[in-house]
């Protein structure tokens, strides 16, 4: 499948908790691409919206819609690419060109990727317990003293 471009309308950009969710409307009954589009839907697409700075995106194409009106994209962008989304702001409402192609990623890669974090390593196992990294810090590990009183872990500050 080669690269679609589409004349949208940007409807919206909505941030939810965990990703941003962008919607393009193709307007009228016909629809160009359609077949490409049906097989891109459910998949990992990189999406990039003509005249922008953003660059290209990778989101989940989440859904196709269509009625005798109009024709609803629908994508969840997630993970690192917040400040490419930033800039996206300033186009929603207007009519975009939005190219289009599929990425190699799987669902699945774009899920990891979009959870991965600076923190704790640790896995999770079948029956739900978390097991933590050996050598990490726990709970047990920070000092406890008064209130009024400092703790360090380095001897040249206590003087």
């Amino acid at each position: 499948m080669s690269k679609i471009d589409l004349n949208v309308l940007f409807k919206k950009i909505q941030k939810d908790d965990k990703k941003e969710v962008l919607e393009f409307h193709v307007q009228g009954d016909e629809l160009q691409h359609s077949d490409e589009l049906v097989l891109l839907a459910g998949n990992i697409a990189i999406l990039e919206v003509g005249g922008s700075e953003a660059g290209q995106l990778t989101a989940e194409f989440k859904s196709i819609q269509r009625d005798s009106k109009k024709t609803v994209l629908k994508f969840n962008v997630k993970g690192d690419s917040e400040d490419k989304v930033l800039q996206l702001y300033a186009f929603a409402g207007r009519s975009v060109v939005l190219y289009l192609e599929p990425s190699q990623m799987t669902i699945e890669e774009f899920e990891e990727a979009a959870e991965e974090h600076e923190g704790i390593d640790y896995s999770v196992q079948k029956d739900g317990t978390v097991e933590v990294a050996e050598g990490q810090m726990s709970v047990e590990d920070i000092p406890a003293g008064e209130p009024d009183n400092v703790n360090f872990d380095d001897d040249d500050l206590l003087d």
